[in-house]
Parts: C-alpha cells; sequence; structure tokens
C-alpha cells in the first residue's frame, strides 16, 4: 500500500509545485484550504514565474500551514506578521515574486496594521486571505470578518460587532488590485492569482471558505458540501462593483468578482523617484542603475511570456491525447465484458430455478394427503362425543351461571330456585 502511495505522488501533476512528501494534509474534510492551494499551485504553473523566484509567506492558523506544502521557498512566521516578513523579502531582492497565503484573523485581525500599511505603499506583493470567519486553530473564536449574529466560542449568543468588509478596507487603504471569490469559485481563484502575479503592486485576493469543525457546527449551517451549496445559491457576480455594496451578512448574499484593478508606483519605484531627484542618473540600487534594472525586467517579461506560450501548447496537447484515448479501450472493452456476462447469467437461471421448484412443490403434496386423511378421522370420532356433550349441557349451563353471579346479592337471589329446579329434572 505505501509502495503505491508513493507511487501516486510522484506522477501526481502537483509534484512540481506541491511537497507530495507531505500529503496528507492537515486540513479537516470540507475545509475550503486545500482547493485554494491547488488553485495557487496551477496558477503558478500558468503564470509562467520562475518557481526559483517564488517566496511564500505565511502566518498562524489554519491557513499558515501551507508554507509547509508547497514546493518553493517559503518561510511560516508569527502570528500576525506575514506581510512585514513578506516586506523585508521583496526591499532585500526586488526580483523575487512575494506570496502571502494566511488567513482573516492573522491578516486583519493580529496583523491589521501591517495589512493597512502594506496597502497604502503599494508593495509589490500578492495576499491571498483566506476567510472562514473564525480562528479555526485555536478554538472558534470570533475574528474581524465574522459577520453579525454568527456564534463563536467567545460570543455563544451571537456576535455584536461590526465586521471589516475586506475588499472595502483594501480600497481605501491603497491597494491596486482586489477580488474576491468563494471556494466553490475555484476556476476564478486560479485566474485571479494568476493575474495577481504578473502585475505589479499590492494585490489582495479574498476567497471565503467554509470551516466545517467550528464555525459551521456552532452555527448549525451542514457540512462544507451545504455551505458550498449556499456560495452557489447566494453568490452574486459584479465585476467593478463599488466594494461599499461588498458586505458580507450572516448567511446572506456574497457579492463576488474583480472589484479593483489599477496602475500607479509601487513602493520601490517612488522610491527610485525621489532617489533619482537627488542623486540624478548615477542612482543605483542594489548596484544596478534604473536603466539596467528596467532592461532586466523586460527580458525577465519576454522569459515569462515564453514559457506561458509553451506551458499553453502543452495542455492543449495533454487535452487532445486524453480526448482521444479513451475511444479505442472503450470498444474493446465492450467486446470483452460481452461474453463475460452471457457466460454467468446462463447457469445462473438453469441451477438456480430447476431443482427449487421441484424440491419444494413435491414434499408439499405428499405432506397434503396424511394431513386430510387425519382430518377425517378425527371428524369421524369427535361425532359420538359431540352427541354425549349436547345431553349434558343442561347441567352445565347451571354450574357455570351459578358462580358467575354472585357477586351481586340480587344474582344470588334469582339462582336459589334455578338450583333447586335442576335437580328434580335429573331423578325423574
Amino acid at each position: 500500500m505505501s509502495t503505491d502511495i508513493e507511487k501516486f505522488k510522484a506522477g501526481s501533476p502537483m509534484s512540481s509545485t506541491l511537497r507530495m512528501d507531505r500529503m496528507p494534509h492537515i486540513w479537516c474534510p470540507g475545509c475550503g484550504i486545500g482547493s485554494e492551494v491547488n488553485s495557487f499551485a496551477d496558477a503558478v504553473k500558468r503564470s509562467g514565474i520562475d518557481p526559483k523566484k517564488l517566496v511564500v509567506v505565511s502566518g498562524i492558523g489554519c491557513t499558515g500551514r501551507v508554507a509547509g506544502y508547497v514546493n518553493f521557498d517559503s518561510i511560516h512566521t508569527t502570528h500576525g506578521r506575514a506581510i512585514p516578513v513578506a516586506t523585508g523579502v521583496k526591499l532585500a531582492n526586488p526580483e523575487l515574486t512575494v506570496v502571502v497565503f494566511s488567513g482573516e484573523g492573522d491578516l486583519s485581525g493580529i496583523g491589521g496594521n501591517h495589512l493597512i500599511h502594506a496597502a497604502r505603499r503599494n508593495m509589490d506583493i500578492v495576499v491571498i486571505c483566506n476567510n472562514n470567519f473564525t480562528y479555526g486553530m485555536t478554538g472558534g473564536q470570533v475574528t474581524p470578518t465574522t459577520p453579525g449574529s454568527a456564534v463563536a466560542s467567545t460570543t455563544p449568543y451571537g456576535n455584536y460587532e461590526y465586521p471589516f468588509s475586506l475588499p472595502f478596507l483594501m480600497d481605501a487603504a491603497g491597494a491596486t488590485y482586489i477580488a474576491r471569490w468563494t471556494s466553490m469559485h475555484s476556476r476564478n481563484v486560479t485566474q485571479s492569482i494568476e493575474e495577481a502575479l504578473l502585475r505589479k503592486g499590492f494585490s489582495f485576493i479574498e476567497v471565503v471558505s467554509p470551516c466545517p469543525t467550528l464555525y459551521l457546527r456552532r452555527n448549525r449551517l451542514g457540512d462544507g458540501v451545504d455551505q458550498l451549496q449556499n456560495y452557489q445559491d447566494n453568490s452574486i457576480l459584479k465585476h467593478g462593483c463599488d466594494t461599499r455594496e461588498t458586505a458580507v451578512d450572516f448567511q446572506g448574499k456574497i457579492v463576488v468578482g474583480k472589484f479593483v484593478e489599477k496602475n500607479k508606483p509601487t513602493y520601490l519605484e517612488a522610491v527610485d523617484k525621489c532617489c533619482v531627484k537627488l542623486v540624478g542618473d548615477d542612482y543605483q540600487l542594489y548596484g544596478k542603475t534604473i536603466p539596467e534594472r528596467e532592461a532586466e525586467e523586460k527580458a525577465e517579461k519576454e522569459r515569462v511570456a515564453a514559457r506561458r506560450v509553451a506551458m499553453q501548447a502543452e495542455e492543449a496537447a495533454q487535452g487532445e491525447a486524453v480526448s482521444a484515448k479513451p475511444k479505442a479501450p472503450a470498444s474493446r472493452a465492450a467486446v470483452k465484458k460481452a461474453p463475460a456476462k452471457t457466460a454467468k447469467k446462463a447457469p445462473a437461471k438453469v441451477v438456480k430455478k430447476a431443482p427449487a421448484k421441484t424440491a419444494k412443490k413435491a414434499p408439499a403434496k405428499a405432506v397434503a394427503a396424511p394431513k386430510a386423511a387425519k382430518k377425517a378421522a378425527t371428524k369421524a370420532k369427535a361425532k359420538p362425543v359431540q352427541k354425549a356433550a349436547a345431553k349434558a349441557k343442561p347441567a352445565k349451563k347451571v354450574v357455570t351461571k351459578a358462580p358467575a353471579k354472585k357477586a351481586t346479592p340480587k344474582a344470588v337471589a334469582k339462582t336459589k330456585p334455578a338450583a333447586k329446579a335442576a335437580p328434580k329434572k335429573t331423578r325423574k
């Protein structure tokens, strides 16, 4: 069994982006984090970026364990400090693509201050926020996004606080790319992550996800499948929607889509602009002038575009191969199965039905004959007995009636003359 699992892990299409030796993961059945990680891994492959230049940073919580499962350079930081660490990585090496993958409690609660200022500075990082409305790993406490009236371990009678609308918060802080989806919209999540990886500036992607173990159970909302059905029924697609309309009520409508996409100088570009004014064209950052860095960025974009074209061609070839293969094996399998079915059915009918009918009917007739004879004999013997019993009926009536009517005094008075009359008849 272990060898089969190892073979499966080695041949998995995600073996290049996920650490298959760490599987299976720790997330609960019905949790949406696993599908988000799959969408992220797929987006990395589709984007064409160099995996060696990708860094994933995550904080504490259920989503914080993502850093241990991706097959890239990754950092598992302290609670709420994923964005400061990601900012440091980007400033130390601007050539790297930095992704923060964490939960809403870690990002908007413990690390809310860092989230706001990273968006304000327009740091060139991608933030993927798993929003399940609860602190899943620490006991199901209320978070800054928990809807009003929802039950949590710290609000057993319902949440009375006003929750954040994360898209509205990020828009007000200055993020240049904002999108929201649910765990049901896995393809849209992949597309948004791919777009964010290929652009500059602070990108924020919120994924509303079910937590069946704590949030759904406490609020009696069913399991993960039930919540996915709720997402399908209550999701409203509004690209470019005003972020002030993106609030999420308890089991209410969820506005999804790409809300914001704009361009403005990143933090490092703003630093370059300021320093060029002071130093001039000789200004260097990390030993390179601005024209040199721009030339390198252009060359990297061309390489990424070439990898994307190659990836798309490979996917198209795989799709054609898969669609062509099933036709021939299907006809062969049908030919092989036909004699197998006829061979099984023929002996089953002959062997089972024939002996079953003869074995049951023969003894049934043989038993019926002696039974009829016995009944006739018993009837013949019973006739003289019945005549004798008919003669003795009056005496029996007197005996049975007398004790039955002793319950009341009136009954006793009536039965006395009957008792005297009975012996006279018998004497005659």
